[in-house]
């Protein structure tokens, strides 16, 4: 039985962050998708779900999703309680065979995943009572880039949306982007018969596609960035010890940058005089959190120590910060 005819899963997350080992749910929606539905019929085969992320959201991600701090904290369920009842959507619907449908979906599996462990929650995998990564997952993003893989122009959603002629009328609501993903995913599929086959054999060729995808892009991107790194893991990003300190490590960073930013405004230091002993120390607080911050961030992307604490012998093998930068 070929995929697209058959009954889908729509689903996406709306977070704080792009990062998938810090990011936090915000908003999230599972839709379930028969082909030929009318709208109509969608709000009563719709979940929708607003969680308190228990942290701030960044004014970043409020830009592109809409949801503030405050209104998260004053409406929003608690995460704990959100991610557990995704996990069981998803997990009822992917134990009956039921393909999930996900816009770059090692994202969102992979955010759901962190929860999860976060809150000591069961993850997908325990749910479904297997050692692999759950499955099968439809992922419209890779496969637009392996059926049109020469295409010039963004592949983000909407892109793919107004491409394949689906109609998005609220991008980055988690209902809408939800809703969009599984109709652009059935619309590649009949533009291209070649991807017409069991769900469980696109899932495996997806894997592979999303490897070498990830790798070309890669190569690209090293061009300019030699310490580029893409994870070309799909639909999950497993969760490895190093990943677990380059997210702890991530963290405090993030701390650091958000404890200068709360310090007292000073305006721009440079244009007070003579600041009194408080004031001093406010600003070499504030500037000790940002270069310690600058640091950690530094050593995520380089994967060495900062030139400023490098031995001679370091300095000499990598050059100054001013020579490498």
């Amino acid at each position: 039985m070929t995929w697209h005819t058959g009954p889908l899963l729509g689903w996406d997350l709306e977070t704080t962050g792009i990062d998938v080992e810090t990011a936090r749910i915000v908003t999230a929606a599972a839709i379930d998708y028969k082909p030929g539905d009318s709208l109509d019929a969608l709000p009563d085969r719709s979940r929708l779900w607003l969680a308190n992320p228990g942290i701030a959201i960044p004014a970043e991600a409020t830009s592109v999703h809409g949801v503030t701090t405050e209104q998260a904290r004053a409406n929003g369920r608690p995460a704990a309680q959100v991610a557990d009842e995704i996990a069981d959507t998803l997990a009822a619907a992917l134990s009956t065979g039921i393909p999930v449908v996900a816009m770059n979906g090692r994202y969102d599996f992979s955010v759901l995943d962190r929860e999860l462990r976060r809150y000591g929650l069961r993850t997908l995998w325990q749910r479904l009572g297997g050692d692999v990564p759950p499955g099968p997952v439809i992922d419209p993003y890779i496969l637009d880039k392996q059926a049109d893989k020469y295409r010039k122009g963004s592949r983000k959603l909407e892109s793919l949306a107004a491409h394949y002629g689906v109609t998005l009328a609220a991008a980055h609501t988690a209902d809408a982007d939800a809703l969009a993903a599984v109709e652009v995913a059935v619309a590649i599929a009949e533009k291209y018969p070649q991807l017409q086959v069991h769900p469980e054999q696109l899932h495996v060729w997806q894997i592979r596609w999303a490897a070498e995808q990830a790798a070309n892009f890669q190569l690209h991107l090293q061009k300019m960035d030699r310490h580029a790194v893409v994870d070309g893991e799909w639909p999950l990003i497993p969760l490895t010890s190093e990943r677990k300190v380059r997210a702890a490590l991530a963290d405090l960073a993030e701390r650091w940058e958000q404890m200068a930013k709360s310090a007292p405004d000073l305006g721009d230091e440079l244009l007070i005089d003579e600041p009194t002993s408080v004031q001093q120390l406010q600003i070499e607080r504030a500037h000790t959190y940002r270069k310690a911050a600058a640091d950690v961030r530094d050593v995520l992307r380089t994967g060495r120590v900062p030139h400023d604490l490098m031995t001679d012998a370091e300095l000499e093998q990598h050059g100054t910060s001013e020579a490498t930068s």
